[in-house]
């Protein structure tokens, strides 16, 4: 059966362009020239993927993408704007769109797209069916495929946090996950979320360090039409949407102390009131909440409620930083290629031993995420079938200098407030990158010079985040100039 695509777009020549060519590509299409067209459409037509425009002329994207997820939670929606703005394409990655395209459309780009968005939720679905059935999760957690949405590795801590997780995901359970930033906090509620008896229903996420606290409250429970300056009409929230499946509260001790308070009365009576509305919504929400602090320790400040830190506190879940999943760097990092590789539609094989030696050594401060980004950074730079060093990032090759250049100290950095046991560590320094080093007892200019320069062009890079170009401008060279003196200087 042909997957079925509701187009909506105010421009009836995109409307038409559209039809016309994702017919050809085997699609059933239907087309609405307006919101409120398109949403009374949904429940007849029953689409696989929504296509819609972001600016219509009669509702903005944000609330259409609410308004179908609330009504058809498993459809797949895709914007379209012409505005090229990171904010916009960040705002409805977070309200549950699955991804955005610009204009001016690209028919191939749009059918890569859309193919991939399909098959991705085939296979969640696929997926979601086998969970329910399996007695026991799959022992083989790193071998899973490029389109999983996290990956547990192999190590005694991932086959801890993976136990963590079957255990607590078919209870109903209020949990808290603590965690460095980049870690994968979310990617852990959502492997929760679709190991549960929740897993047909919807999973929305709210990222509470992201949203301001005058927005907190209508982005949680909504608001009516004139309820406050600016709330031109309705709006759903974030409850609302997640009713019946989980909603995950990431950096929930980002929210303010009045927001709290209704946040508790929620909490307790599984009841919801929109701002300025007079009627309680009853909801069924599971709710997931995320921190890089102790919450117990952040209400003792009197900046979290302790009430709703013990709500919460059914069960917690400690995800460890990269560092201390030592044996699981090159699964993840092979993991992230394959993503990569598909993404780009490259065929890099792996990784160099030179580009494996100095990821194992790198603490990798960002953790995941950090690795993901230099993973795809490195994978377009790569020419050849493997990724190379040369196309790893500098401040990942020169760690240990830089991190000697800011203390002359031994490194040492402070134990993660989030949990007693995760203590930063850091490996021996590299062997294969070394600063230049006078090897003479006595006094010598040259090498004195050559050290004093290195030590200026490294502050320079460190200033302006290692763009080469604005360190040539900063030290009065050129960028030619500037790279045979890192050449000298041994700086990679």
């Amino acid at each position: 059966m042909n997957k079925r695509i509701l187009v909506i777009d105010d421009d009836t020549d995109i409307c038409l362009l559209l039809r016309r060519f994702l017919t050809k590509n085997s699609y059933e299409v239907a087309i609405a020239h307006s919101g409120e067209e398109g949403l009374s459409m949904l429940d007849n037509f029953n689409p696989d993927l929504v296509l819609t425009d972001f600016k219509l002329g009669d509702i903005d994207g944000v609330t259409i993408l609410s308004k179908i997820k609330h009504k058809l939670p498993h459809v797949v929606v895709i914007i379209i704007t012409g505005y090229s703005d990171i904010k916009v394409a960040i705002n409805v990655m977070k309200q549950g769109a699955y991804d955005y395209i610009t204009k001016p459309l690209f028919p191939d780009e749009i059918l890569i797209t859309l193919q991939k968005a399909l098959a991705e939720t085939s296979e969640e679905k696929i997926e979601n069916q086998n969970n329910q059935q399996a007695a026991k999760p799959t022992q083989n957690t790193a071998k899973r495929s490029a389109t999983a949405p996290y990956l547990f590795g192999e190590g005694p801590e991932s086959q801890y946090l993976y136990r963590q997780v079957d255990l607590v995901a078919p209870t109903n359970y209020s949990v808290i996950v603590y965690g460095e930033s980049g870690s994968g906090k979310e990617a852990v509620a959502l492997e929760i979320h679709k190991r549960s008896k929740r897993a047909a229903g919807p999973f929305v996420a709210m990222d509470c360090g992201a949203i301001s606290r005058e927005l907190s409250a209508s982005e949680l429970f909504g608001h009516e039409k004139g309820s406050f300056t600016g709330a031109l009409e309705r709006k759903i929230g974030h409850f609302e949407m997640a009713n019946g499946g989980t909603l995950f509260l990431d950096e929930v001790g980002n929210l303010s102390y009045d927001v709290q308070v209704s946040l508790l009365r929620v909490v307790q009576e599984r009841r919801v009131r929109r701002l300025g509305g007079s009627k309680e919504i009853e909801i069924d929400v599971r709710i997931i909440v995320a921190s890089n602090e102790k919450l117990l320790d952040v209400s003792r400040k009197n900046s979290f409620r302790e009430d709703l830190y013990y709500r919460f506190n059914e069960f917690s879940i400690d995800v460890p930083p990269l560092r201390n999943r030592r044996t699981d760097i090159m699964i993840f990092a092979t993991y992230f290629l394959e993503k990569t590789n598909a993404e780009l539609n490259k065929h890099l094989r792996g990784f160099s031993s030179d580009a494996q030696n100095a990821f194992m050594q790198y603490p990798w401060p960002g953790n995941l995420r950090e690795m993901r980004n230099v993973i795809k950074r490195a994978t377009l730079m790569s020419e050849g079938e493997w990724i190379d060093i040369r196309a790893l990032p500098f401040e990942l090759l020169n760690y240990d200098r830089l991190l000697k250049m800011e203390s002359t100290s031994e490194a040492t950095v402070p134990e993660p407030t989030y949990t007693p046991s995760a203590v930063m560590t850091y490996p021996e320094p590299s062997s294969i990158y070394q600063a230049p080093v006078n090897t003479n007892d006595g006094i010598n200019l040259k090498t004195a010079s050559s050290e004093a320069e290195y030590e200026v062009i490294i502050n320079a890079l460190k200033k302006v985040n290692f763009n080469k170009s604005k360190a040539a401008t900063l030290l009065g060279i050129d960028r030619k100039t500037l790279y045979n003196k890192m050449k000298n200087s041994n700086i990679v």
